[in-house]
């Protein structure tokens, strides 16, 4: 296959950008997304030219490093894949492919089609988490869950934290991810003894971190390469709209306010 890419070069945050033309020859439709970025880097290095710097690391779906859009779209054309999982047979020879990291302002540039995606690591520092003791795994398998709550719990976990909800959300709002991740540990009985102060303390650090707002638009759902649906966002509001009441009803029966 013969590609030309069109790939966002920027040496830094404060570096002026530019989308630069690089020609994809004799590249295997059996290559993955990031390998064809190896062969056209390795071009580069025995060129003398800088190499384009992206982040990749398990290269098996499941660390969600390889955060970058291709041709507009968060991961590229395979639906419920990440960058690493996209093969070059997706595209068609011949074909021009725009490369472009994520663009979201709680996403700063670092360079190229690297950006820093720590605000959601702080967002599961905020509560994604539990205190409670639950022992080895043999103790774990004496708790009776239901199944629906068991296959519910698990889908939402698969969330890797690639970042592809906010990238895709016209809003760039998170509330994909963490509707995941307050959904993974709401459903479980180790997770209900923080349960209501953790979906305020996260979504508390999601709005911190200047992430945008969720309007439902529904991109965030496929964009996500785990396929996680919006109902997890459902959930987390419903979870909140509790919690901030509780905290109400609490204040007042305490005598509590800034009256």
């Amino acid at each position: 296959m013969n590609l030309t890419l069109r790939v966002w070069r920027q040496a830094g945050p404060n570096a002026e950008g530019r989308l630069v033309t690089y020609e994809a020859h004799d590249i295997s439709p059996d290559m993955s997304f990031l390998e064809m970025l190896d062969v056209v880097n390795e071009r580069l290095n025995e060129r003398g030219e800088e190499p384009i710097a992206f982040s990749h690391d398990c290269r098996e779906g499941i660390c969600g490093s390889c955060a970058m859009m291709i041709d507009g779209v968060a991961h590229g054309p395979v639906k419920g894949a990440a960058t690493c999982q996209v093969h070059m047979r997706s595209f068609e020879d011949g074909q021009e492919i725009v490369v472009e990291p994520w663009r979201a302002r709680a996403f700063p540039l670092v360079k190229d089609l690297v950006v820093d995606r720590s605000a959601l690591d702080r967002i599961i520092q905020a509560g994604g988490f539990i205190t409670a003791p639950t022992g080895g795994a043999r103790d774990a398998n004496d708790i009776l869950i239901a199944k629906d709550a068991v296959d519910t719990a698990m889908d939402a976990a698969a969330c890797i934290g690639c970042g592809a909800c906010v990238a895709a959300c016209p809003n760039g709002s998170a509330s994909l991810f963490t509707a995941a991740k307050i959904t993974h540990l709401g459903l479980l009985p180790q997770g209900q003894p923080e349960r209501f102060r953790r979906v305020v303390n996260m979504v508390a650090q999601m709005d911190e971190e200047h992430f945008g707002h969720c309007t439902l638009y529904g991109e965030c759902q496929e964009a996500c390469p785990k396929m996680i649906s919006i109902d997890t966002i459902a959930r987390m509001n419903r979870d909140f709209i509790r919690a901030t009441l509780t905290a109400r009803d609490e204040t007042a029966a305490t005598g509590g306010g800034t009256g």
